[in-house]
């Protein structure tokens, strides 16, 4: 099976280990841990562990930013040439932390084309805008987790299910997970998307459920079925309960195997994993991984362009804080010409959010802002940000930037983030 990356070189799919177990012993995968929060609580996880004998998801030994990423795949690549896949898999959830996995995706899409990609997912943030920027970055495999296609069952598997800032529970949360899920498939293989779906088999809670999983996601088109032993984690709801007999996995994956094609070869990952599947190399590569979670952000040689924050594209008018994307301007020999429009982090990362905006940020000169907290004022700067707090018409600060004014005739008097200016709570820009 060969597929376009966005480069237009062929890939080869069937180099990737996870879905062809003939070449599990001659091509690795990475996983790079990018994608630290989580939108469900699943009673068998628990993230605090650990330890370095233990392979399961949602462990790590350090979580990297996108460009952090980049420069750590590249450091695997030189000493491991047979890894043919990056992959992020947490130790969060990839669409809890949308922007941090595409960003990471479209990076190493750029330095690496002959990269297989591939994201797993639980299903629950991922919406339609991100399977169009899949498709088009080129990711070409996702794995998509169901434990249940029954709410009620669903409700015991979960303890929470968080979509944006609504906290769900119980049925309602379990039938809000179903659905995204459900969608989801769907997108990803309207989009041409290989498609694979883990369900975690639990004593006594979904085992008995899980043909009928394996039965209906082959109706939607799922290209692999693996039904993966749960763990038992300390300190977890579900930590008493037995794991799954490797006798009860093998009748259970023959059943699946009647509507749809088993995996039987997963070695249940953690979200660091490096190396071929059962000759995992995490140990070897910790260090490699930690100097990478150390690295600054390099400053570009060039910075091009100017960030304006804006509700109309016409006036500097808009709070830092309360801005959900960024308007992107040039200078042409025309005159200023707008780029694109980027949209900001989410709310609710204190620090880390403006430390993932100096990261979108690495190609602008200047930020024209009506108002900003010292929070982002800081960590923007030291991204080597020109922060300009300006009213009015964005040309004349686009003129001043771009032909070396003064830009200090621009700024109006501060705003404190309790004056009008800020919708916030007055507790700072997060």
């Amino acid at each position: 099976m060969t597929t376009l990356n966005s480069t237009k070189t062929p890939l080869n799919l069937d180099q990737h280990p996870c879905f062809n177990p003939k070449i599990k012993g001659k091509f690795g995968r990475v996983h790079l841990p990018v994608a630290p929060k989580c939108n469900v609580q699943c009673n068998f996880c628990n993230r605090k562990y650990d330890c370095v004998n233990e392979s399961r998801p949602g462990v790590t030994s350090k979580v990297l930013e996108p460009h952090q990423a980049a420069e750590y795949m590249a450091q695997i690549l030189e000493k491991e040439p047979r890894i043919t896949v990056a992959g992020i898999a947490g130790p969060g959830d990839p669409f809890a932390n949308a922007w941090e996995t595409l960003e990471t995706m479209r990076l190493l899409r750029e330095r690496f084309p002959d990269l297989i990609l591939c994201l797993a997912t639980n299903g629950m943030g991922l919406k339609a805008e991100h399977v169009e920027e899949i498709a088009r970055i080129g990711v070409s495999h996702v794995t998509v987790t169901v434990n249940a296609i029954d709410p009620d069952i669903g409700a015991k598997v979960y303890r929470w299910f968080r979509d944006g800032n609504l906290v769900l529970r119980g049925r309602q949360g379990a039938e809000r997970l179903l659905s995204r899920q459900m969608e989801a498939i769907r997108a990803l293989k309207a989009a041409d998307v290989v498609v694979k779906v883990n369900t975690v088999v639990i004593p006594g809670v979904n085992d008995h459920h899980a043909i009928e999983i394996a039965e209906t996601v082959a109706a939607m088109g799922v290209d692999l079925f693996n039904a993966m032993p749960m763990y038992p984690t300390p300190d977890t709801p579900f930590g008493v309960l037995p794991e799954p007999a490797p006798k009860e996995m093998a009748v259970l994956r023959r059943h699946a195997g009647e509507f749809i094609t088993p995996m039987t070869h997963c070695t249940r990952c953690r979200a660091d994993a490096v190396g071929l599947l059962g000759e995992d190399r995490s140990e070897e590569f910790r260090g490699c991984l930690t100097d990478c979670s150390t690295l600054p952000r390099k400053p570009e040689v060039e910075r091009p362009y100017v960030a304006v924050a804006t509700f109309e594209g016409v006036l500097v008018n808009e709070h830092l804080g309360d801005a959900v994307r960024l308007q992107i301007w040039q200078q042409t020999p025309d005159g200023f010409a707008l780029v694109e429009e980027r949209p900001t982090p989410e709310r609710g990362m204190g620090p880390r959010r403006w430390k993932l905006l100096a990261d979108q940020l690495q190609d602008c000169r200047a930020l024209l802002v009506s108002g900003i907290g010292e929070s982002p004022r800081q960590i923007l700067r030291e991204s080597g940000l020109l922060i300009v707090e300006m009213t009015g018409f964005m040309e004349a600060g686009l003129q001043t930037l771009y032909n070396g004014g003064d830009v200090t005739a621009l700024r109006g008097r501060n705003r404190s983030v309790g004056e009008k200016v800020c919708k916030g709570t007055g507790t700072g820009c997060g």
